[in-house]
């Protein structure tokens, strides 16, 4: 056996179990050890029974009394009861439905039970207790799980794991380094984060873990920032495509895109961020430098993530005065097969589209510069694929990557080290604060009148809901059940459209072009309209179980409204009274700066729901946490700093090792990332 041996051969799992482990992206042994602890249970701490107190998580250690006894009771459940006693008090024990467990227990024989005491102020009792017997009073892990599988199960899957293929976990750390940073050596780390003696010990082993994520990272962006300063791009003389617009753009457009005219007018490629709030005008930016391109009769494509928003694009160059054309999925097979061969010969110059550029078969006479949206859709390999297969040149393209989702500088010059970062900072003239208010559920008929107000003056607006369809959470909204609801009820005679991501993309093309049209009057949606829609006629937005989202994602959501210049309205409707979510909204009620608002995001959920589940295309972390672990990661940059001081290529046998590890880090984003 090795580390890439499929999990099903593993003792203790077979067909059945093995399923249920791919649930959790484990299909091999090495998989299974990266699968690590979320939290530990305090086996070790043993509270004497005399000295527990109700309400309290505790590990007794004690003598059963005697066998447990079988009650049966209403609805077909059996309880189990027993006393148990450590010479300080008696403690009992119920059990529901598990005779198994029952039966294991012994009178006379000595036992941990780890569990809540009851509130029971009359009796000493504490209610489905785990079990173990008395010599494993220990630190015991505490797993991400899925249904069928319990903590326990894997603590002896890993151990058996760990006993066959440990010592295939080899060091790819320096020695000097591993001593400069006071780090453990990989494989202890990974039996101690497993199964550590102590707290300190699990503490010690997560630093180490962590530390290898964080310095992979740093070392795989600089490699890829390498990699481009060993390739040449087509050089494009800047053009002055700003003063052409309709309007006046913003000091800080014209920076962006001074900046950026500059990187392309060498043969070094650019590679730049470029992080913009709701409305600072990206798209103009973008607009700019595809121009560029196109008057040095090069060719120049933008990559969305999703046909809405491609055709959203595509519609907003050609207001800008671009001759661009379209190529997405839907795109009629003999319209594609006609754009393709004008982007090989050439004769096509500007393209705005989806994944379907990355098909193998679409290939460019002359591509110079690329423009990626929303890339945190996107991992490193899809972002490379236009530069590397579709490019028939001796060069690369610029490339211009497009955030809406701010990310505080520093932090984003951490992760994004490959890249240079040009940040828009102001808002176009004439956008008006979008007035935002928190409700209770209580006064949602109020809100839904106020809502109705607007559209009998002829606006429009948005409900917006967490679910598209009902499941076992009730208490969630879903859009499909509001949207049945609403057109027979509140908002019977008014238009009503639904938008959700399981709509054919056709079928969401269609409401959304109704929307525009002014045809349909109250789209109700989930979070699909979170990013790229424009309806300047739309003012007011109402947020269904508004603490279900995170404060970027509100704020992305109430930049559907605002955007036509007069007074608009974000409505947050929620029953939580829990002080996170007050304090999310009391922070939306005050603040309409993006960047602000990111901060105290990732300050009050952390960076795993702030970019949400892998969503950023960078690798994924098992441990590291890049806001909590700021200090390491400057740590990690530093370290790789002093690597490629010494190796800029990571040529050196004594760093090959590390260079692998790198490569898997990276392999495994896109992966993820295509798995989508």
């Amino acid at each position: 056996m090795n580390l890439a041996t499929s999990i099903q051969y593993l003792k203790g799992v077979g067909e059945k179990r093995a399923a249920t482990l791919r649930r959790l992206g484990i299909t091999t042994l090495g998989e299974l050890l990266a699968h690590l602890p979320r939290t530990y249970e305090d086996w070790q701490t043993i509270t004497p029974i005399a000295a527990a107190q109700p309400g309290q998580l505790c590990c007794v250690r004690a003598i059963v009394d005697h066998a447990p006894s079988e009650h049966r009771i209403r609805g077909g459940l059996i309880l189990y009861k027993t006393r148990v006693t450590d010479g300080s008090g008696v403690l009992g024990i119920t059990m529901f439905n598990t005779g198994y467990l029952a039966g294991q227990l012994k009178e006379g024989q000595e036992y941990l039970f780890y569990g809540r005491l009851s509130d029971n102020l009359l009796a000493c009792e504490m209610n489905s207790p785990q079990i173990a017997p008395s010599d494993e009073a220990r630190l015991r892990p505490v797993y991400p799980l899925t249904e069928g599988m319990s903590s326990r199960v894997l603590e002896g899957l890993v151990a058996t794991a760990l006993a066959q293929v440990g010592a295939q976990v080899k060091e790819f750390l320096p020695e000097q380094l591993l001593g400069e940073h006071d780090l453990m050596p990989r494989l202890a780390a990974l039996q101690a984060i497993h199964r550590p003696q102590t707290l300190e010990q699990a503490q010690q082993a997560r630093q180490r873990l962590a530390f290898n994520e964080l310095f992979t990272l740093q070392l795989g962006l600089r490699l890829l920032k390498l990699g481009r300063t060993q390739t040449q791009a087509i050089a494009l003389p800047p053009t002055d495509f700003l003063s052409t617009l309709p309007f006046t753009p913003t000091g800080a457009q014209s920076k962006a895109v001074q900046e950026a005219a500059r990187d392309m007018a060498t043969t070094q490629p650019m590679h730049r961020l470029l992080q913009g709030d709701v409305g600072s005008g990206k798209t103009a930016v973008a607009a700019a430098l595809m121009h560029q391109a196109a008057q040095a009769g090069a060719q120049a494509a933008m990559l969305a993530p999703t046909e809405l928003l491609a055709r959203q694009h595509h519609a907003t160059l050609q207001k800008l005065g671009l001759d661009c054309t379209l190529l997405i999925g839907s795109t009629p097979a003999a319209q594609k097969k006609k754009l393709k061969s004008a982007l090989e010969d050439g004769s096509q110059l500007l393209v705005v589209g989806t994944h379907a550029l990355l098909q193998h078969d679409v290939n460019f006479a002359k591509l110079a510069l690329l423009v990626v949206d929303e890339q945190h859709r996107f991992g490193v390999d899809q972002r490379n694929r236009l530069s590397t297969v579709n490019c028939p040149l001796s060069t690369v393209p610029h490339t211009l990557v497009m955030s809406a989702t701010p990310i505080p500088r520093s932090l984003a010059m951490m992760i994004f080290g490959d890249m240079d970062i040009t940040v828009l900072d102001e808002l176009p003239p004439g956008r008006t604060a979008i007035e935002t208010y928190a409700v209770h559920e209580g006064l949602r008929e109020r809100a839904y009148h106020y809502v109705k107000k607007h559209l009998d003056a002829g606006q429009q607006g948005y409900i917006v809901c967490p679910r598209v369809e009902e499941n076992e959470s009730r208490d969630l909204a879903s859009a499909k059940k509001f949207y049945e609801q609403l057109a027979q009820g509140q908002f019977a005679g008014y238009r009503l459209g639904l938008l959700h991501g399981k709509l054919p993309a056709k079928q969401k093309d269609a409401v959304m072009r109704d929307f525009a049209a002014g045809d349909i009057q109250l789209l109700i949606a989930t979070t699909v309209v979170e990013v790229g829609i424009d309806v300047p006629n739309a003012v007011i937005m109402v947020i269904e179980n508004a603490e279900r989202f995170g404060l970027s994602q509100l704020h992305q959501l109430r930049g559907r409204v605002g955007r036509g210049g007069g007074k608009s309205t974000c409505i947050l409707i929620s029953n939580a009274e829990n002080e996170e979510a007050q304090a999310r909204f009391a922070i939306m009620k005050e603040s309409g700066d993006g960047f602000a608002i990111a901060r105290r995001d990732l300050e009050l959920r952390g960076p795993g729901e702030f970019f949400g589940q892998r969503q950023h295309g960078l690798p994924p972390f098992k441990i590291a946490d890049i806001v909590a672990d700021h200090d390491l990661l400057a740590q990690t940059r530093a370290a790789a700093e002093g690597i490629f001081a010494k190796d800029p290529t990571l040529t050196l046998e004594e760093h090959q090792p590390m260079r692998r590890a790198c490569e898997r880090f990276f392999d495994k984003a896109d992966e993820d990332i295509a798995k989508r």
